[in-house]
């Protein structure tokens, strides 16, 4: 299975042409306290190099719920992950978290789903949940990408963006925000 394949088959469920790199994945599970973190929820998982950063931070007793849509890339993290602390599910996860990082393609997802997915985020958060997506750079002009920049300040106290990550194909960068307490 490649990505490139699953973008071809379901382009609306695979918004990435090709794998992401290591580096955005550091960027994305930086900072966001995913060391104390009993449960993470991880949106959209992939090829999983996200999976692989959060679980490096990850405490030995602390939970990361992979969630994924697509049912060919769903079948994947705990067919090539021996971690116990990961459980994989297609669709949906109902448990509060104290993180939740996403690797969903949000430009390629109406606007009206984009936001019932951080509604839905918002109301599966503990106190000070925090939430990372990331975004290509070549991207961040379009109508998706400035709604997807405006719409996490009416669910977010906090938000930052990072520094391009240019050792990615292609380059990107992270939001983060922080759920009100």
């Amino acid at each position: 299975m490649s990505i490139i394949t699953e973008f071809f088959r379901r382009p609306l469920m695979t918004g990435a042409v090709a794998p992401s790199s290591r580096r955005p994945a550091y960027a994305m599970t930086e900072g966001i306290g995913l060391e104390q973190a009993r449960t993470v929820a991880e949106l959209g998982p992939g090829t999983r190099v996200f999976t692989d950063a959060i679980v490096a931070r990850l405490a030995s007793d602390a939970r990361l719920v992979a969630v994924e849509l697509n049912p060919v890339l769903a079948a994947r993290p705990t067919a090539t992950r021996r971690d116990t602390r990961l459980t994989a599910v297609q669709g949906s996860a109902a448990e509060r978290a104290a993180a939740v990082v996403s690797g969903l393609p949000w430009t390629v997802i109406p606007q009206n789903q984009r936001g019932y997915i951080l509604d839905a985020v918002t109301e599966v958060f503990a106190p000070g949940g925090r939430f990372t997506t990331f975004a290509y750079l070549h991207a961040a002009w379009t109508p998706p990408a400035r709604q997807l920049t405006a719409e996490p300040a009416r669910r977010f106290n906090r938000l930052e963006r990072s520094k391009t990550v240019w050792a990615n194909l292609p380059p990107a960068f992270v939001h983060r925000a922080t759920q009100r307490p």
